[in-house]
């Protein structure tokens, strides 16, 4: 048997019209409930505790030489002589280091008695504190304008010199003007500057 259709009445429709709002006022009621409680479930116990002075303080690097100026000079050579003298260099700052040495070797008369003159430099003496006995490690063999051992390139290089931080080592030098220098160097001058370039060796 076929059913009648359903009638919706006007009083219907006007009830379920007023439901609407009342439906929608219940829902967010119930999620503002469910927001507090979340809020309430995350209401526990805390602590926390520093940890302060965390302090930082950098170190140095100082490499310094004994004497500072004049190390070795010679007045009136005449070809064969030579001179020695000794050279203390040392580490005073707070970290192990390593240095090399340049030079440069003035030429202001132009008769080039840098080039006639040779150097040899050597580690201190191996049986005394001194350059008596001469027969130290060579660190440099030649002509007095091209002094210089180790490498100033920054990391470890052949023939630079370590040393640890509170130490120092003694560097000998001996320059001659050689038995067959003729007469064009007489008269002739030359001023030689060290230089010692020290860098870190932590890290490097």
């Amino acid at each position: 048997m076929q059913q009648p259709p359903i009638q919706v009445t006007r009083h219907a429709a006007r009830q379920a019209g007023r439901l609407r709002p009342l439906l929608l006022v219940s829902a967010l009621a119930l999620a503002m409930v469910s927001v507090g409680a979340g809020a309430f479930s995350l209401a526990l116990f805390t602590s926390s505790a520093d940890v302060t002075t965390n302090t930082f303080t950098t170190g140095t690097i100082v490499i310094g030489t004994s004497p500072t100026t004049a190390l070795i000079s010679y007045s009136d050579m005449l070809p064969g002589d030579s001179v020695t003298a000794a050279l203390t260099v040392s580490n005073t700052g707070t970290g192990q280091l390593r240095y090399a040495m340049t030079s440069a070797s003035t030429n202001a008369d132009s008769k080039a008695l840098r080039d006639q003159m040779t150097l040899v430099v050597k580690t201190k003496d191996t049986d005394t504190a001194g350059c008596g006995n001469w027969n130290g490690t060579q660190l440099f063999n030649g002509a007095l304008s091209a002094a210089a051992f180790g490498d100033v390139t920054s990391g470890a290089q052949s023939g630079d010199r370590p040393v640890d931080s509170g130490s120092s080592e003694v560097l000998c030098f001996r320059a001659t003007l050689p038995i067959g220098t003729g007469d064009a160097f007489q008269s002739a001058t030359t001023t030689t500057t060290f230089t010692f370039a020290a860098e870190q060796t932590a890290n490097n």
